[in-house]
C-alpha cells in the first residue's frame, strides 16, 4: 500500500490528498514523510503561487532562496533515475537549484500539466482528491516574477499527515 499525504490548510483552506510512491522514487519520499512526520512542514506557506503552472512551500523562511541545510539525490531521468512519473495537474515535485541533487525541504504541486518539467525535477506522487483547494490556492494573487512570485496573502499549510504508510 503506499503511503497517502493529506495537507491540511489554515482556516477554511481546504486540503489536498496524495498518493506517494516510494516504488518511483524512494529517497524522494522517505525524505517527505520524515519531514512531514517531525512537523517541520506545520506553519509554513505556499511561498511560491504561479497559476497555470505551480503551487510552491516547504521553506523554512518561506522564500525561495532558502537552503535546507542537507540534500538529497534528485530522483529523475536527466539525473540517471527514470521513476515513469509525469508533471501532471496535481503531481506533487520537489523544488530544486540548478544542482541535480540539490532538493531538500522545498515541493511543489502542479497547478496545470507542465511536461517540460518531466525528467528534469523528481515528481513523487500524484493528487487524489483537493483539485478545488489547488485551484484557490493557485488563484491567490501574486507579486509576480521580480518578487518569486510571493502570495500577495499568506497561504498557510496548517499541517502535512501521513494517512497511510509503507509496510
Amino acid at each position: 500500500m503506499n503511503p497517502i499525504a493529506e495537507i491540511v490548510m489554515e482556516g477554511a483552506g481546504g486540503l489536498m490528498r496524495f498518493e506517494l510512491f516510494p516504488a518511483a522514487a524512494p529517497l524522494t519520499v522517505k525524505n517527505f514523510i520524515d519531514l512531514a512526520l517531525s512537523g517541520f512542514y506545520n506553519g509554513l506557506s505556499f511561498h511560491r503561487v504561479v497559476k497555470g503552472y505551480v503551487i510552491q512551500g516547504g521553506s523554512k523562511n518561506n522564500t525561495c532562496n532558502c537552503p535546507a541545510g542537507f540534500k538529497i539525490k534528485g530522483e529523475f531521468a536527466a539525473n540517471g533515475i527514470d521513476t515513469g512519473l509525469s508533471h501532471e495537474r496535481g503531481a506533487i515535485s520537489m523544488a530544486r537549484d540548478e544542482d541535480f541533487d540539490s532538493a531538500g525541504t522545498q515541493f511543489f504541486i502542479v497547478h496545470q500539466d507542465a511536461h517540460k518539467l518531466d525528467g528534469k525535477y523528481a515528481a513523487f506522487g500524484k493528487m487524489l482528491d483537493g483539485f478545488e483547494t489547488l485551484d484557490k490556492i493557485a488563484a491567490v494573487p501574486s507579486a509576480g516574477p521580480e518578487k518569486e512570485n510571493r502570495p500577495l496573502e499568506p497561504v498557510i499549510i496548517k499541517e502535512i499527515r501521513i494517512a497511510a504508510a509503507p509496510t
